[in-house]
């Protein structure tokens, strides 16, 4: 791993993002993305699912108006880059646009109240995302930090902050969404 590991992680978020593969980013991406999120409410649970479709909404205006230039739309992968070092990681930005979706996914999944979230139920939860179980049990055992065979809701922001501020390349929270892009040659 190199030394911009941010870019590096924002380069595999893009990567998540982009659900047409086509290279860029618009704001259907960013609305299947939350819709996807959103699905994982139960059905009765109208605020959580609302509350994510909300925070994404937010990422998507940070983006726009910070991420292009040409009006035209689309956000390519360096202008996401580069709005995520610089706005959406942004104390001013980061709780309504991340830990919002974080903190309602969290709440959306814990049906039974207890803060925590089983390995199956986090697997379960990244394999809806598109994420392989095998890099989400991989990343579940990183991120329990206790070992109590769980992740705690402070164990899952602790992850979610790593993963978006973190630039130190051994952190756990680097794996939340499984091993993160190379930076192509």
């Amino acid at each position: 791993m190199t030394d911009d590991v941010k870019a590096q992680k924002f380069s595999t978020l893009f990567r998540w993002f982009d659900q047409n593969g086509d290279g860029l980013l618009t704001h259907d991406d960013l609305q299947k993305m939350a819709g996807m999120f959103a699905g994982l409410a139960r059905e009765d649970d109208k605020e959580n699912a609302s509350a994510m479709r909300t925070a994404f909404e937010t990422w998507w205006r940070l983006l726009l108006a910070h991420g292009d230039p040409d009006g035209s739309g689309r956000i390519s992968r360096q202008e996401f880059i580069t709005v995520m070092e610089a706005e959406v990681t942004d104390p001013r930005h980061f709780g309504e646009a991340v830990l919002a979706i974080a903190d309602a996914l969290m709440r959306a999944l814990d049906t039974n109240q207890d803060g925590t979230l089983s390995q199956a139920e986090y697997v379960r939860m990244y394999d809806v995302l598109g994420i392989p179980p095998v890099h989400s049990e991989a990343a579940f055992r990183l991120l329990d930090l206790d070992g109590d065979g769980s992740i705690s809701h402070a164990e899952f922001r602790s992850a979610i902050r790593e993963f978006y501020l973190s630039a130190d390349p051994k952190a756990a929270g680097n794996w939340l969404l499984g091993p993160i892009d190379e930076p192509s040659a």
